[in-house]
């Protein structure tokens, strides 16, 4: 299975990313790309995205990019993440740009950008910073179930 089909995969099974309507936009080794659409549960009190979402899918976004630099049957779990909140996320839609920092056979790092998304991704999006993130991630064998 290629990288696009991994990340999907995962994307499309888990919970929270299955439940949240995250989209793969890019997978390639070491770099993958993510949006997440607005709806009204991922939102706070004023409208803005919450930022438990915006973490949420800079965490999915950095496992899958360290993922897909892994060799087949391992998978990235989460063993830090820092996330810094720049702007507030209040577009239809924002997106993840995760892209490995270091990788390596046990432990990788990954940055994230998380983006405002200005303009509609079918036309080629406009993006402004919204947040930043930092995740170390763990290699781990693949689940058999995956």
């Amino acid at each position: 299975m290629d990288a696009d089909q991994l990340v999907k995969k995962v994307t499309q099974a888990t919970g929270f990313t299955h439940s949240a309507g995250v989209e793969v936009m890019l997978a390639q080794p070491g770099h993958t790309i993510l949006r997440l659409p607005k709806k009204p549960e991922l939102l706070q009190f004023n409208g803005f995205f919450h930022g438990g979402a915006i973490a949420g899918l800079a965490d999915h976004a950095a496992g899958a990019a360290a993922t897909t630099a892994l060799s087949a049957g391992k998978v990235a779990v989460t063993v830090d993440l820092h996330v810094n909140y720049l702007a507030p996320a209040d577009t239809l839609a924002i997106l993840a740009e995760a892209k490995v920092v270091s990788g390596g056979g046990t432990i990788s790092v990954v940055s994230v950008q998380v983006f405002n998304e200005v303009a509609g991704a079918e036309e080629g999006s406009v993006r402004v910073l919204c947040a930043i993130a930092t995740a170390t991630l763990r290699a781990v064998p693949l689940p058999s179930s995956s």
